[in-house]
């Protein structure tokens, strides 16, 4: 499978099947997530890799009761070690560098045949107290993982012409 491929079959799963995810194919996962970019090379970011089932079903609840979340048989939790940098456009890097790593891992386990849910629904507070978490830390993002029950029709995309300008706005 192509890069290309992978972006066409990503979808939103929010129902998984009751199998584990194999160690070898979670490692490749957290490993395109551990090869993303970020600001200034500086990689300040955690994965906190959740199997337990309690805790998952815990992670569920502290995200808006969306239950698929607890029945993923993996939760991997994106944090931010560093929050203050400001690139020089402005920006804080950490959202940024972990929405790359994440996305990383969402196209890789596609080619594995696993799907995800970016989930940022969720009450970040109650995340930290599940994990441990400590407060100088940030959650940005949790990411259910497994095996499909089913895969989703792509949802509908805006035109090229709607989203693309050159050389300047207008």
């Amino acid at each position: 499978m192509n890069v290309m491929e992978a972006i066409k079959k990503r979808g939103s799963i929010r129902g998984y099947k009751d199998s584990e995810v194999e160690e070898e194919k979670l490692n490749l996962v957290l490993e395109a997530g551990r090869l993303a970019p970020s600001a200034s090379n500086r990689q300040e970011w955690k994965f906190i890799v959740v199997k337990n089932k309690d805790t998952r079903e815990k992670l569920g609840i502290a995200s808006h009761h969306q239950k698929f979340v607890g029945e993923a048989p993996v939760v991997i939790v994106a944090c931010s070690t560093e929050t203050s940098h400001i690139m020089p456009c402005g920006q804080l890097s950490y959202p940024i560098d972990l929405a790359i790593a994440v996305d990383h891992m969402t196209l890789k386990a596609v080619e594995e045949g696993l799907g995800t849910c970016w989930i940022g629904a969720f009450e970040e507070e109650e995340v930290k107290k599940i994990l441990g978490i400590p407060d100088t830390i940030r959650v940005v993002a949790l990411l259910p993982l497994g095996y499909p029950i089913s895969i989703p029709s792509p949802t509908p995309r805006k035109s090229k012409e709607e989203i693309i300008l050159f050389e300047k706005w207008g």
